[in-house]
């Protein structure tokens, strides 16, 4: 199946010679949902029968399991061709909507959040409800769960995958081959480390996607990031270590697991080549959580000197490195960056999951430890909850023993780059004064302005239905006047037109609340252009010439610390990045 989310040309949208035409009474239209071919605009029928099988999904007419009559029998109620009726199922498809279920055909496996509705000319005025506290500089744990109870009509958080894009049928199909032969001993209380399956399975993955050789003795696995940093802040208390200094701006979450496992988070300021580990070195921790592969909330990569200074930091103080792997395999327009485990493999905690690439709901991740922490982190696991769920281990290890994890990753890159396209052109539209960061991997762009209240903004655009993260919820609260406001937008979970659709929305209500942005983050040169100009930017380098979506354009700045096309640089490699021949 051609999985493109672009709008092809209907050029099957006319009865083809030999194609059949209206069944003996059917006229113009089908019994099934009342379907009338009279009713589609001239020239779009594809694009009409998609809009009328989405709705009847969203309404319930067509529910979840509910079976789609076969594309030739509808083809010949409507008397239409039946590359229209395979086109509107294939984008139902796409969208996670419809999956084929063997002799049933097709069925309903999803229904969208809503029903499709034109982007909006004006703000929603719907009354919304924003809770105390929510969108100030450092709010309490609960923030993130505060502001997903809100309703919203599109969100455009960071952190929030593509759920739609689940892959039920690889899932199903593994999940069945597993359960075939299982013995009933697996489902008893197992190793606190993972099954060996997955284990074993998690070796053989990281090493051909991040160039990690490790035995799988070497793997903890745990239910998610979040699990591992509380693990890993347990055992370094336990030995003396109360200070993890984190990126600057970095992760809000990240800050709030450490703190509430009683570590303090001293900040280490990033610019265009990542953490400065001058900074580090001067702060005096003896531990430092990265984002190295693709910076969070920046998209900025740790330059190759800046990783030569963090290895002679952690050698010269026995310094510990806890490298969260984050976003590392949604790259779109830069080769692949090693991982620092890779590098120096005794002094760095590796922590990968999946996350973003199949569910967070799954709550599967993996830990991959120096051999001095190792039995400390074993038990503190056991001690927490005698290990991970069994049977999605064992799912999750046939995935990507048989190579589907990686052909869905495969489908996800180009099903998320269209995305990002989707933003960036949106962005340039209706934010036109801002500085785009990160646009060449990751699942998020951050957006700068040069004066305002990234604050007011997110609890502007949450009024008007969508929802945001704030730049400052990501800086550490007492750096936050030496940093420009902004806003950390998530284009995973929405086709290109519900991103439009936010970004319009958010465009509208942060208006007058954020200002023009003068360059990028602190350190980082001036680049991009005035806002106004109509050119294409390139200064986006992250966005080829033939980008589709015809390509971003406005006064929407660009990232200069974005490596980039692979192609801008001699043997597509990143401008300062460590290089293995």
């Amino acid at each position: 199946m051609n999985r493109s989310e672009e709008e092809p040309e209907n050029r099957s949208e006319t009865v083809a010679r030999g194609t059949p035409g209206p069944a003996p009474g059917s006229a113009h239209g089908a019994d099934f949902l009342h379907l009338d071919r009279r009713e589609a605009p001239a020239g779009g029928l594809a694009d009409w029968l998609t809009h009328r099988l989405r709705a009847a999904v969203a309404d319930g007419r067509l529910p979840v399991g509910g079976r789609l009559p076969a594309g030739r029998t509808l083809a010949a109620d409507l008397g239409v061709s039946r590359g229209v009726v395979t086109e509107a199922y294939r984008r139902l498809t796409e969208d996670g909507h419809l999956a084929g279920d063997g002799r049933r055909g097709t069925v309903v496996v999803a229904a969208p959040v809503r029903p499709p509705a034109p982007i909006p000319t004006g703000p929603d005025t719907a009354p919304r409800r924003i809770p105390d506290g929510l969108f100030v500089p450092d709010p309490g744990a609960g923030a993130h769960d505060a502001l997903r109870a809100v309703p919203a009509r599109v969100d455009l958080t960071p952190g929030t995958p593509d759920l739609a894009a689940f892959p039920r049928t690889a899932w199903l199909r593994a999940e069945r081959a597993v359960l075939a032969d299982l013995p009933a001993a697996v489902l008893g209380y197992g190793d606190p480390r993972g099954t060996a399956a997955l284990r074993t399975a998690v070796a053989g993955w990281v090493g051909r996607t991040r160039g990690i050789a490790v035995d799988p003795e070497a793997v903890l696995v745990v239910s998610g990031t979040a699990q591992a940093l509380g693990l890993l802040a347990e055992v370094l208390r336990a030995r003396g270590i109360d200070r993890v200094a984190v990126e600057n701006p970095g992760s809000m979450g990240v800050r709030q697991v450490l703190r509430g496992r009683g570590l303090d988070t001293p900040p280490i300021p990033v610019d265009a080549e990542g953490a400065d580990i001058d900074a580090l070195r001067a702060d005096g921790a003896r531990a430092v959580l990265l984002t190295p592969a693709h910076q969070f909330p920046t998209g900025v990569v740790l330059g190759g000197d800046r990783r030569r200074a963090l290895m002679r930091w952690a050698e010269e103080t026995d310094g510990l490195i806890v490298e969260d792997d984050y976003d590392a395999e949604h790259r779109w327009d830069r080769p692949p960056v090693p991982a620092l485990r890779a590098l120096l493999p005794e002094r760095v905690h590796h922590l990968g999951s999946l996350s973003k690439t199949l569910a967070p709901g799954l709550r599967i991740g993996w830990l991959i430890a120096p051999p001095a922490l190792r039995p400390a982190l074993v038990e503190a696991k056991r001690l927490a909850d005698l290990g991970t769920s069994v049977p999605p281990q064992l799912v999750v290890a046939h995935l990507m023993e048989s190579g589907a994890l990686e052909r869905h990753l495969r489908f996800l890159r180009a099903r998320h780059r269209r995305r990002r396209d989707a933003m960036i052109t949106a962005l340039a539209e209706h934010l036109p004064g801002g500085t785009v960061h990160g646009a060449a991997a990751g699942l998020h762009l951050t957006v700068t302005f040069a004066t305002g209240d990234d604050l007011r903004a997110a609890t502007a655009a949450l009024e008007a239905g969508v929802r945001v993260h704030p730049l400052s919820w990501h800086v550490s609260p007492n750096t936050r006047g030496s940093h420009r406001p902004g806003l950390v937008l998530g284009y995973a979970a929405h086709p290109p037109g519900a991103i439009a659709e936010g970004v319009a929305l958010l465009g509208g209500a942060v208006r007058g609340l954020l200002g023009p942005s003068r360059g990028t983050f602190p350190g980082e040169p001036v680049a991009g252009r005035r806002a106004g100009d109509r050119s294409r930017p390139s200064g986006i380098r992250g966005l080829r010439p033939d980008a589709p979506a015809g390509g971003p354009a406005g006064g929407v700045r660009a990232d200069p610390a974005d490596p980039g096309d692979p192609g801008d640089t001699p043997g597509g490699r990143v401008p300062g990045a460590i290089h293995r021949g």
